[in-house]
Order: C-alpha cells, then sequence, then structure tokens
C-alpha cells in the first residue's frame, strides 16, 4: 500500500536536497520517479529543483489550478512511476494535497512531498496543514537556530536583517529573505515574547 509522507523543517534543514537525493536512489535502480515544485518558485533557473548544496534537478511545475491527479495519472499510463516528489509543498492548494493522496490510495503511487510547515508568522501554509492532517507519516527534518537549538520557524528579513512582520504569505526568497530560528528566538525577533 503506498503512502503519502509529508517531509518539513524551517528553511535550510536540507529539505530540496533529501528530495534530490531519495529521487537519485529510485532511478538509479532503474526505477521511474516524477518531480513536482511551485511554478512561480524561478530560484533554481532551468533546474527546477535545487539545493543549496549543488544537487539541482529539473521537475513539472505545478499552478494552483494544476490537476495533479490527471497529470500524473497520464504520466504514469504511460511509464508506472515508483514514486512521485513534491518541493515546496507548502504552496500546494488543499485540492492538490486530495489529489495527491488520491494517486497512494488508488493509483498505488508512493508520494513524497517536502515543505514549510509554517511561514513568517508562524501560522500554517494551506498546504501544509492540510498534509499534516491526512499524511500516512510526517516526518520533521532538523534545522539548527544560531543558539544551537532546533530551528523551527522562519523569520523574514528586510534588506539591513530587520525582522518583518507584515505581508503577503508567499514571498519567494533564500538566506537573503528568510532566517531560520528556535521558538524563542523567533518570539524574540517579532516581540512576541514581552508581557
Amino acid at each position: 500500500m503506498a503512502k503519502l509522507y509529508f517531509y518539513y523543517a524551517s528553511m535550510n534543514a536540507g529539505k530540496s536536497s533529501t528530495l534530490l537525493q531519495a529521487n537519485f536512489n529510485y532511478r538509479e535502480r532503474g526505477m521511474a520517479t516524477m518531480l513536482w515544485t511551485a511554478a512561480f518558485d524561478d530560484r533554481g533557473g532551468e533546474a527546477a529543483i535545487a539545493s543549496r548544496i549543488g544537487l539541482a534537478a529539473d521537475a513539472h511545475r505545478y499552478e494552483p489550478t494544476t490537476d495533479l491527479w490527471a497529470r500524473i495519472t497520464a504520466a504514469h499510463a504511460v511509464q508506472p512511476l515508483a514514486c512521485v516528489f513534491v518541493d515546496e509543498a507548502q504552496w500546494l492548494s488543499v485540492a492538490q494535497v486530495w489529489q495527491l493522496a488520491r494517486l497512494a490510495d488508488e493509483a498505488n503511487i508512493p508520494v513524497l512531498c517536502y515543505g514549510l510547515r509554517t511561514d513568517f508568522r508562524g501560522e500554517l501554509f494551506p498546504g501544509s496543514g492540510a498534509l499534516l492532517g491526512i499524511a500516512d507519516a510526517l516526518i520533521e527534518l532538523k534545522a539548527v537556530c544560531h543558539c544551537g537549538r532546533k530551528a523551527t520557524m522562519n523569520l523574514r528579513v528586510d534588506e539591513d536583517g530587520a525582522a518583518v512582520r507584515e505581508g503577503a504569505q508567499i514571498e519567494v526568497g533564500g538566506n537573503d529573505r528568510y532566517v531560520a530560528l528556535c521558538r524563542r528566538h523567533f518570539g524574540e525577533a517579532l516581540g512576541r515574547n514581552s508581557a
């Protein structure tokens, strides 16, 4: 029985490199896979999924309206897929998360999703919330705060490194825009730890 997995973490925990390594393992054994990521995230350039340590691969790109069930089952009919990988899964719609669950349940294709749990305000993304609710397996990857504790939060910063408290939930960026912090230092940066 195939399962829907959600690997989640803060920024800089190695989500994309873990995804790319798992994909490599399948392909090295001659198994077909399919990679997906958000269409508006163009940080990887030609290689749609890229890690900070230099691993990269092209991937299909989904929009909020992309029917993942239809697209993936059509590809599976041509060449059976051993696994589907989704990077930046926090940006999936709730409907798309259910389509991925259906792939595991009805098409018997394992689906491994990788993404952030919360945004820069500490609030769940819709895709992450749905995955936390219905995934068969939840796996937390670890990042480290500057204090040495486990980083679980993503602080958005401006060009001067100051905490950003307001703005759109989705703003693509890397180390120039986000800092992974433990909850304590996240709260301090946003002024939430004062009485």
